[in-house]
């Protein structure tokens, strides 16, 4: 996808072009050029947007997305971009938390025309559409896939989006010329349980670093925690040298404040702490004075 150029743009970073491929419902790619050393990448990271729910801090969701925009950076996207707990027959289904524009018969299909419309701006950015419990939800109660509508709409736009599972992988290629550099693993999973109130949810670094021993990347969401913890490694590469390595663990809090007004509600009814809001950036770049490819993760606020 080529960039757009402005000069506030281009004082901010300097994107590699990159293309996004599916290979399967679970494995995507992406490729990324970086001609020049001083060249980097830069993608978002995102879950648990819950759009269509009138806690959405929408202002700081365009806020990242129009960053996004001026950067050129893709956007992954690993589930429950919908609410949707306000049809005729879902037992959560609350009147205060329906906004205006989805009271309407045709509840679902409402969900998708306006999010559509909303995301139209950045079409050309949205690539990965992971699904979350709120999804797969509607999927089994009312037998519509919301991501795939969506995503469907988005593609007649003209977007490379393309629908995930709960879980998969995302291979990053990096390119110098014709020379491929490195590549970087991504997994994803939408996330599980309930966070817990003293680790946050950080305690499964350790599991999954067990079962996830080649990826390099793990991102999770669900639990609306936000933290980014970095695993160090040692392993013997193939010219039989050991070097060091590293996993970095990162879980996104989304963009749903359930804490806003503080007087009520199912959050706060059960004891739940307030929640950050955000997402994250991944970096690729070359260091300075190396040759090498080396990546970093940093918060979205």
């Amino acid at each position: 996808m080529k960039k757009e150029t402005s000069e506030k743009s281009s004082q901010r970073v300097t994107n590699g072009d990159w293309k996004f491929e599916e290979v399967s419902r679970s494995v995507h790619r992406v490729n990324i050029c970086l001609p020049r050393a001083s060249d980097e990448f830069t993608a978002l990271l995102m879950s648990d947007i819950h759009w269509d729910n009138p806690h959405c801090k929408r202002d700081q969701l365009k806020t990242i997305l129009d960053e996004a925009r001026e950067r050129n950076a893709p956007i992954l996207d690993v589930g429950d971009f919908f609410c949707a707990m306000q049809g005729k027959w879902d037992k959560r289904a609350s009147k205060s938390d329906i906004r205006p524009e989805h009271q309407k018969s045709n509840y679902l299909d409402s969900l998708v025309d306006t999010a559509t419309d909303y995301l139209k701006p950045y079409a050309d950015l949205l690539t990965l559409r992971g699904q979350g419990n709120h999804e797969t939800a509607i999927r089994k109660h009312h037998e519509t896939d919301l991501t795939e509508r969506l995503t469907e709409r988005l593609r007649a736009v003209g977007s490379p989006a393309r629908v995930g599972g709960f879980s998969g992988f995302v291979r990053f290629f990096v390119w110098h010329n014709k020379t491929r550099q490195r590549s970087i693993t991504y997994w994803y999973h939408h996330g599980h349980g309930g966070g817990g109130p003293v680790t946050r949810g950080v305690i499964q670094t350790n599991r999954r670093a067990v079962y996830l021993s080649d990826t390099d990347i793990v991102h999770t969401g669900h639990t609306h925690d936000s933290w980014i913890v970095p695993i160090q490694r040692i392993q013997l590469n193939k010219r039989l040298v050991v070097e060091q390595t590293r996993q970095v663990h990162v879980t996104t809090p989304g963009f749903k404040d359930e804490y806003e007004d503080g007087h009520g509600g199912w959050h706060i009814e059960r004891g739940a702490p307030p929640k950050p809001t955000g997402a994250a950036w991944l970096r690729i770049y070359r260091p300075r004075g190396t040759q090498g490819i080396d990546f970093e993760i940093s918060e979205a606020r």
